[in-house]
């Protein structure tokens, strides 16, 4: 728990560092870099903690926070709406249907970017069924990869956990 609140902490502080707060669009809403940013702090921050203990493992944390978030920022910034469209629609199918280590595609034809979804493991958590994936996604030509794990709601959509 407090990896997390760390990784959090230090998430808020790259937004409150930036010049202007690079969550938000000037029409108030959420930017996709700013969306971006969020989630590649939190996969860097799932990463590094893996690595070392002690202070060794709070710098990890810590590089993983700021390397995800400069990453994250930039693919997000790259996505349009169609593209996250394209992706949330393969998600829900690849998470739904896919047989584990079987990827499921999608393509923007107007943009370029592209990407695959791959469920790698599923299983239960207290009669929820979840399952972890890896993601690809392409953006002019650089390929950003990422690791998570989606829990199936009681609507039948698939939702990603922190």
């Amino acid at each position: 728990m407090k990896k997390i609140a760390f990784a959090l902490l230090i998430a808020s502080l790259l937004s409150a560092c930036a010049n202007g707060n690079p969550m938000m669009r000037s029409d108030g809403n959420v930017s996709k870099g700013g969306l971006g940013m969020l989630a590649g702090a939190a996969g860097g921050a799932a990463l590094g903690s893996q690595v070392g203990g002690g202070k060794g493992n709070i710098a990890a944390i810590a590089l993983g926070t700021l390397g995800g978030a400069f990453l994250g920022k930039s693919v997000g910034d790259s996505l349009d709406r169609a593209d996250l469209a394209y992706a949330e629609r393969s998600s829900q199918q690849a998470l739904e249907t896919a047989r584990s280590g079987q990827p499921v595609s999608w393509s923007n034809p107007d943009s370029g970017n592209s990407g695959t979804i791959t469920p790698t493991r599923t299983y239960q958590n207290a009669g929820q069924f979840c399952r972890e994936y890896t993601q690809t996604i392409n953006v002019g030509g650089r390929n950003e990869t990422a690791t998570g794990r989606a829990c199936r709601q009681s609507d039948g959509t698939w939702q990603i956990q922190g």
